[in-house]
C-alpha cells in the first residue's frame, strides 16, 4: 500500500490566499481554486459555512503549486 508522504511543514513560512494572489499577480478566487485541494494546505474552518474557511499554505506547497502552474502554461 503506497502512502502519501507530506513533509513536516510546521516551522516553515506559511502564506494566506491574499499573500499568494499578490505574489503571483492572480485574483484571490483563482488562487483559492488552485490551493484548496492540495494535500499540504491547512484548512481552518471557522463555523459551518465554507465561506469561513482560512487556508494556510506552507512555502513548500506554494512552490509546488506555482511550479505546476508554470508548467501548465
Amino acid at each position: 500500500m503506497a502512502a502519501l508522504l507530506v513533509e513536516n511543514t510546521t516551522f516553515e513560512k506559511h502564506y494566506r490566499i491574499g499573500d499568494l494572489a499578490r505574489l503571483w499577480g492572480l485574483g484571490r478566487e483563482t488562487v483559492r481554486k488552485l490551493i484548496k485541494d492540495d494535500p499540504g494546505v491547512i484548512k481552518i474552518r471557522m463555523g459551518r459555512k465554507k465561506a469561513h474557511t482560512i487556508y494556510s499554505v506552507p512555502e513548500t506547497a506554494a512552490r509546488r503549486i506555482h511550479t505546476r502552474l508554470l508548467n501548465a502554461a
